[in-house]
């Protein structure tokens, strides 16, 4: 993992517009190194449509959105460098959760037993074998996890991460995000 500078997002007077509604207006914060940072507000309030921003899935009609100094889509490999977590459903439900993480690791010259260490890590070693349509919602959230690690990344983004997580889910949650900030990463999370 990369850490120091690698380790930033950047977010200046972000604006995003749907037709006449203001999904997102004007909004700057930056997410430090070592950090988890809260990004809270209701349902609709652009959360999530900011993390999309920030990944270059969506264009911002006004301002920036940069990680380690450069918009998302300048990243030779963005994988390395930003997980994220933005749906738990997007996962092929006929796939099995460890072939999922596998197709991700080769198309991004990840080595195989990284997929292993995440599976592991989120607590699913039991269930990689199995398809992901027969996972859970906290199981998916835990998949979603895995894939968002993979590739080691200075910087997190995970939109709603304990959604579906029981309440030992929830520590565990808190725990590991504690635990990637330690070492040196910039963690964003959204919340309602």
């Amino acid at each position: 993992m990369d850490t120091g500078t690698d380790a930033t997002i950047e977010v200046r007077g972000l604006t995003k517009r749907y037709g006449r509604t203001v999904a997102v207006e004007d909004l700057s914060f930056a997410v430090a190194p070592g950090t988890v940072t809260g990004f809270v507000g209701p349902n609709g309030a652009g959360k999530s449509t900011t993390m999309r921003m920030i990944l270059g899935l969506d264009a911002p009609d006004a301002g920036e959105a940069l990680v380690g100094g450069r918009p998302y889509r300048e990243l030779a490999t963005p994988l390395r460098r930003v997980g994220a977590l933005l749906d738990a459903e997007a996962v092929h439900h006929g796939r099995r959760a460890r072939d999922h993480l596998l197709w991700m690791a080769h198309s991004n010259a990840l080595p195989e037993r990284r997929v292993d260490e995440v599976i592991e890590l989120v607590g699913l070693a039991g269930a990689g074998r199995r398809r992901a349509g027969a996972f859970s919602l906290g199981m998916r959230q835990r998949l979603g996890i895995a894939a968002a690690l993979l590739g080691d990344p200075a910087v997190l983004l995970l939109d709603e991460p304990a959604n579906g997580l029981d309440p030992e889910g929830i520590r565990w949650i808190r725990r590991l995000l504690r635990s990637l900030a330690a070492e040196g990463r910039a963690v964003l999370v959204s919340s309602h």
